[in-house]
């Protein structure tokens, strides 16, 4: 009878070792149960409120998964440079599951087979119909570059500062691009702390930028209507990828892997000769890579490099980035306003930002407010479109600043 016992105690005395319901309560534990919530939240807010859902649910898993204790579906270990590289064999044998989906975030896959997908559904006939557009979109980057220069004066590594400072693109691809190009893994900041930051940031875009929109302009600056825009050739649609991808390709060579694919998406579309290409591309591709970037992604919020002080500053830092290039993109706008004596409208200077359409439509809703036969959606479409081209480029430049 005290074998039967003695191997029933032992029995369950492994199960429990073995468990991460033990890992869960012991030192430490408190940190992954309380990342465990914070998904909950995420979860909460992609399903019930609608933020960002395509992203924030399979990033909110992907958190939930990482910071289950003992499950060995992702080790931060693998991840850390060993004299200047990553060894990828290891990550091959030792890794787990999101290891191994997480390599496509590691090698720069997903990003631009993201922007491969954006090109295929983005219009660019608003910017081209308008080409001082492109002159709103490039001003609103400025928050991305003075973040860095703040985050820099801070303390933070010039890798932290760029990673940090993108999120000021408010294009969620992009800073992870940026992000996995410059962070080392072994750091207290990593590619999930960047993409958890830029895609809160991204969904809050509706209540962020009202505000600053409201408080850099006057009325009636926000009454202005603006002109309607030309019709754009179909000749002028094919030539723009093309040379959109050269001349950006030779000025900033870090951004060519973006502006590339992002170009040819947007010359499959316009091309009118490559529908099977293009439903691939913007559905079942598109898809898949959506969710193998979000639950890879999300599997980088491991607990002891999310709960930190340095977490507190690159959300803060997030915020600041976001907010000054939605204001120096009005400030221009307003600069704008000014040179053509009251022709255009300031707000859509805000859409200069890489979050398509929301910020276009952001600026519509303000100029609405103020004016209900006010459209300017449009309008604020060209700076929108051109802020994607715009963030793909300042991240090339501070990839080359940064190396």
């Amino acid at each position: 009878m005290g074998g039967v016992l003695d191997f029933i105690t032992n029995t369950l005395g492994g199960l429990w070792s073995d468990s991460g319901l033990r890992s869960l309560f012991a030192d430490g534990g408190w940190k992954n149960l309380i990342m465990i919530l914070v998904s909950f939240v995420f979860m909460y807010l992609a399903i019930a409120k609608g933020f960002e859902p395509l992203l924030l649910l399979p990033i909110s898993f992907g958190m939930l998964l990482t910071n289950l204790p003992m499950a060995g579906l992702y080790h931060p270990d693998l991840w850390v440079l060993v004299d200047g590289h990553v060894n990828y064999g290891e990550v091959l044998k030792e890794g787990g599951l999101l290891d191994i989906l997480y390599l496509g975030v590691k090698l720069q896959l997903y990003p631009p087979l993201i922007f491969l997908g954006i090109g295929c559904m983005t219009d660019f006939s608003p910017l081209i119909a308008n080409p001082k557009s492109f002159l709103l979109g490039a001003a609103a980057q400025g928050g991305i570059f003075f973040t860095f220069i703040v985050a820099g004066l801070l303390g933070f590594t010039a890798a932290e500062a760029g990673s940090i400072a993108i999120i000021g693109g408010a294009d969620g691809p992009t800073a992870i691009y940026v992000s996995t190009r410059l962070l080392t893994g072994g750091g207290a900041i990593t590619t999930g702390n960047i993409a958890l930051a830029a895609y809160t940031y991204m969904a809050l875009v509706p209540i962020i930028q009202p505000p600053i929109m409201k408080a850099l302009t006057s009325k009636k600056e926000r009454s202005v209507k603006m002109e309607q825009l030309r019709t754009v050739s179909k000749t002028e649609k094919i030539i723009f990828p093309i040379a959109v991808t050269i001349i950006v390709s030779l000025l900033v060579p870090s951004a060519a892997p973006l502006v590339g694919m992002l170009m040819f998406g947007n010359l499959l579309k316009e091309s009118g000769v490559a529908a099977r290409l293009i439903d691939t591309a913007q559905n079942a591709l598109m898809n898949i890579i959506t969710i193998f970037l979000g639950i890879s992604v999300g599997a980088t919020t491991k607990a002891e490099q999310i709960i930190n002080l340095k977490f507190g500053g690159v959300m803060l830092l997030g915020v600041v980035a976001f907010s000054l290039g939605t204001a120096c993109g009005l400030i221009f706008g307003k600069i704008m306003y000014k040179v053509t004596r009251g022709k255009v409208n300031p707000l859509i200077g805000s859409a200069g930002v890489s979050a398509v359409p929301m910020a276009a439509r952001i600026a519509q809703k303000v100029g609405a407010e103020t004016d209900p036969t006010n459209f300017l959606l449009m309008h604020a479409m060209g700076p929108n479109v051109a802020g994607v081209i715009g963030s793909a480029v300042a991240a090339g430049v501070l990839l080359s600043v940064i190396g």
